[in-house]
């Protein structure tokens, strides 16, 4: 039997949240409960289709479904399941951040929160807490929400022979992170856990490889999107999180050039003014320049400071809501899109626009009547919460694990990055299935196989006065196709005796400013054999390595007849 095992409950495919257990040595550690029903955890887990079974050797199977509790943050999908596990396992400890911990009642509004019990043990910030003898616990800021950590475990065994010596093992969890910073939250900082070499890292992967832009300008995209909305008599739905994403608009709505001083109300449903709430609670653990914004108004509630920004009262929450003049309105986001046109956009004319990592919904659900015309629109925007596909490699390279698991993210997006070279020629990759249990077997050094190649063969065929290069359908499965084909333009290079075909971005095609040349004779950068990725790469000129325009030319120009483009 293995020393590390993860048993996975749920691991954040779709909408079914986190639940982790991970087994060092004897013991037991449940990470995130985001479950919404306790019945996996229960004697009925064992009627999953694809069932968790308990080992002979294992203890405590039969009594309570883990040892110990880690919460990684707040968020539904992570917490909702805690109140409910506490309720049928009193005993079982429960331990979060000290903000987390603060945070966590914002998942049970329904419930009055005097009837709350206070369930959830604090946890410092970067310091070891002994579970037992042989194990200990650490939390590092995470960045994505405020109290978001990454849970370090280490166990040290017991050396059973000599030939068995002792031995520390070491199990990072990611939770949700994020290394930019927000306006509520500072990002995960990377110095904190560079080198930390874990025997094995659970990281998320909500994004898959795609790349998302600097969040400065994701917040400009936005609130420009809200500015024409309003200029053209719109009032504006953005349905949100309770908590995170609501409470960071709001700050930029509040904050940015274009809404200061602007005759519009920001009203704020029950749900999400419950999360503005809570973080008014923990605001002197939020980052200093936010409470230094508060010293002089208000974090969010404001009737003076214009744009105003108002509650929803109880009897404002229903079909006959009726708001005055275009505003905007943030409403929590657990309900269908259909049902919160029909409860908030009976009259006027609105804007109903959602995340951009929640767009599907807007495809999915029947959204538009068809005498509605255009007096609702609906529209998406991005504003990242969690690292993209950059960031995440960033995280798995600092901290050097033997194993990565992937979870928290759409199976192709997660299969999107296990399946590169430069993490499958390092690590040994993991994609886990709710219900089917993980073992992580663990070298004192590791040797990981070369990744398989993809090859695939091809014809080429001339006339007509073009050349066909064709593939097989078989590579248009692999992951990386669909960003090789996403402006279905290539450039094709000799390099030496091999044709060399890469697929180009849309930035790249945005960025040329003029087209190819209609003949390879015309002297120019564009043509210059030296001219690469809008730069040129001559040492002789005296334009190396600057950025140049395609159109310019220099006197050591040399022509690249061979350079054409499909």
């Amino acid at each position: 039997m293995t020393e590390l095992e993860c048993l996975p409950y749920a691991v954040g495919h779709g909408g079914e949240g986190m639940c982790l257990v991970v087994r060092l040595g004897t013991h037991r550690v449940m990470l995130d409960c985001g479950l919404r029903s306790l019945s996996p955890l229960l004697g009925e887990a064992w009627d999953h289709p694809n069932p968790i079974r308990p080992r002979s050797g294992m203890v405590g199977w039969g009594r309570m479904p883990a040892d110990w509790v880690v919460c990684s943050h707040a968020h539904r999908d992570h917490a909702r399941g805690l109140l409910k596990l506490h309720e049928q396992f009193p005993h079982l400890p429960i331990f979060a951040s000290g903000e987390t911990a603060q945070l966590l009642p914002t998942n049970w509004l329904d419930r009055p929160l005097e009837s709350i019990p206070l369930f959830c043990q604090a946890l410092p910030w970067r310091s070891p807490v002994a579970l037992a003898d042989d194990l200990t616990v650490e939390l590092l800021p995470a960045g994505h929400l405020p109290g978001a950590a990454l849970t370090l475990l280490r166990y040290q065994s017991r050396a059973e022979s000599r030939s068995n010596r002792s031995r520390e093992y070491c199990v990072a969890y990611s939770g949700d992170f994020f290394l930019s910073n927000g306006r509520l939250v500072e990002g995960m900082p990377l110095t904190e856990v560079r080198g930390l070499a874990p025997d094995v890292l659970i990281v998320e992967g909500s994004y898959g490889v795609a790349r998302r832009s600097r969040r400065r300008r994701q917040e400009n995209d936005l609130a420009d999107q809200v500015s024409q909305a309003l200029a053209q008599g719109r009032s504006v739905l953005l349905p949100v999180p309770l908590l995170g994403l609501g409470q960071e608009l709001l700050m930029l709505l509040r904050s940015h050039h274009y809404f200061t001083g602007r005759e519009f109300t920001i009203w704020v449903d029950r749900q999400v003014a419950a999360g503005c709430d809570a973080y008014l609670a923990i605001l002197d653990r939020l980052p200093e320049s936010v409470q230094n914004f508060a010293r002089h108004q208000n974090l969010f509630w404001d009737d003076r400071v214009r744009p105003l920004v108002r509650r929803l009262s109880s009897d404002q929450n229903g079909p006959d809501l009726a708001l005055e003049g275009p505003c905007l309105l943030l409403v929590d986001d657990d309900l269908p899109v259909a049902q919160l046109c029909d409860r908030f956009c009976q009259t006027g004319r609105w804007l109903v626009s959602v995340q951009a990592a929640a767009g599907g919904r807007l495809e999915a659900e029947p959204l538009r009547s068809p005498h509605e015309g255009d007096r609702i629109l609906y529209s998406t925007y991005e504003l990242s919460e969690h690292s993209d596909g950059l960031g995440t490699l960033q995280l798995i390279h600092n901290m050097r694990p033997q194993h990565v698991v992937f979870v928290h993210g759409g199976i192709d997006h997660l299969s999107g990055l296990a399946a590169l070279d430069e993490l499958n020629s390092r690590y040994q990759i993991h994609c886990p299935s709710a219900g089917v249990a993980l073992e992580l077997p663990i070298g004192e050094s590791f040797a990981q196989p070369a990744a398989p190649i993809e090859r695939y063969e091809g014809e080429i065929s001339t006339g007509e006065g073009a050349a066909t290069v064709h593939l097989p359908d078989a590579i248009v499965h692999s992951p990386r196709w669909k960003a090789f084909a996403e402006t279905g333009l290539v450039e094709v290079r000799w390099q030496g005796s091999d044709l060399v075909l890469r697929g180009m971005s849309p930035r790249e095609v945005l960025d040329r400013n003029t087209a190819w040349p209609d003949t390879p004779d015309l002297i120019c950068c564009q043509t210059c054999q030296f001219y690469r990725g809008q730069h040129c790469r001559n040492p002789a000129s005296p334009l190396a390595d600057r950025r140049v325009a395609p159109d310019g030319c220099c006197p050591v120009y040399a022509s690249n007849s061979d350079r054409q483009p499909t």
